[in-house]
């Protein structure tokens, strides 16, 4: 990014904070913040060289988010994990805020939690959606390559898997020279998520053979989780609030549609919150 940034940008973050553009009195504003995963669980089709988020200068990028974002004054923080209705609390939050779990890598913790026990929330809520045990899968990629290869399109998840594997290696690489807010600033830009999710997504869509149609299921179950994961945020949230949405940034695509299209819903990017916490450290320098 534009390392001409001064603290100039800080300047104008309270007005920012104090309101979504054309966010109507009543709708829950909504701020999105995509991440990749920061403990790297390697649970993608490819994942990211994490670099370690514990050491002293990613923890002080990491704090310069959270401070960035504690002026927006989120009501409530909603994390990528899923937790059972009708609260949706996650209950390791207690044992943040007794001072354990400071060592936990996860981005839940080192952003989520950070913040609500900045803010002096006393809770904090799990939305994620995941398959149970005998459910279908929510991204069968293994049936889209059998299907794949059943047709005659393996050239097709071939092609799938060396772009997607080069774009994560760029990425790795970037983490050398890139702050935390930086790479969340490409994370969260949402031509490249429209982009992503054409090329990854709706790229697979014609693998089948009209019977066995791999590719469009898979992007069917993946709307469905995200349509899911909505319904809880819809569940949790309340009128005029302000919610903070941290998830890994493969679900902005269809989280960003719903809100923006779903009524009494408004969508806040972060992206002047990360540009103003690249600039918080850039002043400290």
């Amino acid at each position: 990014m534009n390392r001409l940034l001064t603290a100039a940008a800080l300047a104008v973050l309270p007005a920012q904070a104090g309101a979504a553009e054309d966010a109507a009195p009543a709708d829950t504003q909504v701020m999105i913040l995509g991440t990749y995963h920061f403990a790297n669980p390697g649970r993608d089709v490819a994942n990211i060289d994490v670099d370690d988020v514990l050491q002293p200068h990613r923890q002080r990028e990491i704090a310069a988010i959270v401070d960035a974002i504690a002026t927006w004054k989120p009501d409530r923080i909603l994390v990528e994990a899923q937790r059972p209705a009708p609260d949706f609390h996650m209950e390791s939050y207690a044992e943040y805020r007794a001072g354990d779990l400071r060592d936990n890598r996860n981005e839940t913790v080192q952003i989520g939690y950070r913040l609500a026990d900045r803010l002096g929330h006393a809770n904090v809520y799990g939305f994620n959606e995941q398959a149970s045990e005998g459910e279908p899968d929510y991204f069968p990629m293994g049936m889209v390559i059998e299907t794949a290869e059943a047709t005659g399109q393996s050239d097709v998840v071939q092609s799938f898997m060396t772009d997607i594997q080069a774009e994560v290696t760029a990425i790795s690489a970037a983490q050398d020279f890139e702050t935390i807010p930086e790479s969340l600033l490409k994370e969260n830009d949402l031509d490249a998520v429209r982009a992503h999710h054409a090329k990854y997504y709706y790229g697979l869509i014609p693998v089948g053979d009209g019977k066995d149609q791999a590719g469009a299921v898979l992007n069917a179950r993946y709307y469905e989780r995200n349509a899911k994961m909505m319904a809880k945020i819809d569940l949790i949230a309340r009128p005029g609030e302000r919610i903070l949405v941290l998830v890994g940034s493969g679900h902005l695509y269809w989280l960003h549609h719903f809100v923006t299209e779903i009524p009494g819903y408004t969508y806040v990017s972060p992206n002047p919150y990360l540009i103003a916490a690249d600039a918080m450290l850039e002043s400290s320098d």
